[in-house]
């Protein structure tokens, strides 16, 4: 997967995060995660991008792994909206997976920078 791809899928990936937050319950509990939730689903596409503009491969490498963090907590909330029930599993599901798929690209590249570091 080229590099274009993949920015293209994470800034679709935080636009779908911004229209699920948007249509979560009104309550204090989807809030407060709708908050975190948005944050960090956001923040992949930011930090994916910053990494693009790296000073340095060590730069670029701890970049995307704050890319891969964000990544992971928003795919933690996904998830827990889904067990507490909040929203339809069948809602939720497409966005976990596409956060699988993320994380296993983004996991992949950080390993593949830091070996090309040594």
């Amino acid at each position: 997967m080229g590099g274009r791809d993949l920015d293209a899928r994470l800034l679709q990936y935080g636009a779908r995060i911004i229209r699920l937050v948007e249509v979560l319950p009104r309550t204090m509990t989807c809030r407060c995660i709708g908050d975190q939730l948005l944050r960090s689903g956001m923040a992949v596409s930011a930090n994916y991008e910053e990494a693009q503009g790296a000073e340095s491969r060590t730069d670029f490498a701890h970049k995307l792994q704050i890319a891969l963090k964000e990544l992971r907590e928003s795919n933690c909330w996904l998830r827990l909206l889904a067990e507490a029930g909040k929203m339809p599993p069948d809602r939720l599901a497409d966005i976990i997976d596409e956060s699988k798929q993320l994380r296993a690209i983004l996991s992949k590249a950080v390993v593949t920078t830091k070996a090309k570091m040594k």
